[in-house]
């Protein structure tokens, strides 16, 4: 067993190593990005809405077509790809990269792998319970879909996903600030009561 979890833990260095040597050269972008997504100043959280409204209300207005969209989203992130790792030295100074933003950038590059391997063993366990209960697998993916169906149906679709990207945005903020945690103890409080008042009326 411990053997097991060293190969993990060595694993998950090796991996955490390989992204960072593959992202050092947005190093500075994504340090800045981390500072806005946790909210290290109390304006950031409107920031992100705001900018997040500005362009959704744009591509609103400029109503372009699906290939336009997604020609013009893969324009920008080639450009990104080219522009940002010469140009984000000059603008931050790599010169100044401390230990503390190394370790920072560190544990980013070791979150996002951890991240990665939940989503890989969601959809491991996804194949597997294809695999072992078709007919929950089947009756599952299809009442989840017709959900999701019925939700694009009833609102629009750039607002529904103008939605998503605002909250996918804040979470990291929320959960760094424990909006989240203290929330969904509320919600487990309340659930918790309503279940003892109903176990009460059955007696």
């Amino acid at each position: 067993m411990a053997e097991s979890d060293n190969k993990s833990v060595n694993l998950l260095a090796q991996e955490t190593a390989h992204l960072e040597e593959q992202l050092q050269g947005w190093g500075e972008v994504i340090l800045a990005g981390d500072r806005v997504l946790r909210w290290e100043k109390p304006w950031f959280p409107g920031a992100l809405v705001g900018a997040t409204t500005v362009l959704f209300l744009l591509v609103y207005y400029l109503d372009p077509s699906v290939l336009t969209g997604l020609s013009c989203t893969v324009m920008l992130l080639c450009l990104a790809d080219y522009l940002v790792p010469t140009l984000a030295p000059r603008v931050f100074g790599s010169n100044k990269w401390t230990t503390e933003q190394q370790q920072r950038f560190h544990d980013i590059c070791g979150n996002l792998v951890r991240s990665q391997r939940r989503v890989v063993g969601w959809c491991q366990r996804i194949c597997a319970l294809k695999e072992e209960k078709p007919k929950m697998y089947f009756a599952s993916v299809i009442s989840g879909l017709l959900a999701v169906a019925w939700i694009g149906q009833q609102v629009h679709n750039l607002f529904l996903t103008y939605l998503i990207v605002t909250l996918l945005l804040l979470l990291p903020g929320l959960n760094q600030h424990g909006i989240i945690s203290k929330y969904s103890t509320m919600a487990k409080r309340e659930i918790n009561k309503l279940l003892k008042q109903k176990e009460k009326k059955n007696e």
